[in-house]
Order: C-alpha cells, then structure tokens, then sequence
C-alpha cells in the first residue's frame, strides 16, 4: 500500500469545493457536473466541512426544506475526520470503515491538499492486485 499523497498525486489536481455561503441547490449542481457524491467546504483556504448527497438527503428533501433557500453552512457535515497525506491507503480504508463515512479531506497540518474517496482507494487496490497477477503470469511463462 502506498501514502493517500501518491493517490492525491496520480489523479491529478482535483479539488473542487464549495464555499459555506452557497445555497445546497448550487451545491447539488456542483456534485452533479463533476459527477461525485461530495464536496470539501471551504471557507478561504480553511476546511470547514463536507457537503454530501447524504445531507442533502437526510437535511433537506426528507425534512422538507428548500434546496434554494437553505445554504451549505447550514447543513454541511462541519466536524468531519481528516488525514494526513502519509497515512498509508490500507490505514484511511480501515478508518473510513470504522465511521462509516466514504470521503475523507487530506490536510497537511492547516493545508487542505484534497479529498480522497473509497472508490479511489478501491481503484487503487485494484490496480495493485493486476499488477501482481501481470507479475506472477510473466513470472510462470518466463
């Protein structure tokens, strides 16, 4: 397994944001142009929180509140867990599971470097497992 920063790096310079002011229904767009099921929340260049499908969901369409008049802040998930960009993928895997949740912003002690989700790192593990079966196939044959 290799540090969550290798992951940042591979996929490139992806981090889309909203900022705390915006309505959820801007938000929703948001997740669905970059087709993700969530978003850091940024107020400046400081993590405030992490808006999700699943607060839209449970905060607003189950509540009964408006998508264009209710804003992110207000329903944003502020307390969220975070990781350095040197825990190792198997390590932020385990955490996600042990809290259940699926995205997880990397920070770098004040520095939001971005956000990893399980996919990445099921992507990843799965990259990984093809190139030890490639290896072990060109091992048989040679």
């Amino acid at each position: 397994m290799r540090p969550v920063l290798e992951l940042l790096k591979k996929r490139g310079n992806v981090n889309w944001s909203l900022r705390p002011q915006e309505t959820v229904f801007d938000a929703l767009k948001t997740l669905a142009d970059h087709n993700v099921g969530a978003l850091m929340v940024l107020d400046g260049d400081k993590l405030a929180g992490i808006f999700s499908e699943r607060d839209y969901t449970r905060k607003i369409a189950l509540a009964g509140k408006s998508s264009k008049d209710t804003l992110v802040r207000d329903i944003m998930t502020a307390r969220c867990i975070t990781i350095s960009p040197r825990v190792d993928t198997r390590d932020a895997l385990a955490l996600m599971s042990q809290k259940g949740i699926r995205h997880l912003p990397v920070v770098d002690g004040d520095k939001v470097l971005g956000m990893i989700s399980i996919r990445d790192i099921m992507n990843d593990i799965i990259a990984d497992h093809e190139m030890t079966i490639s290896h072990l196939e060109h091992y048989i044959t040679s």
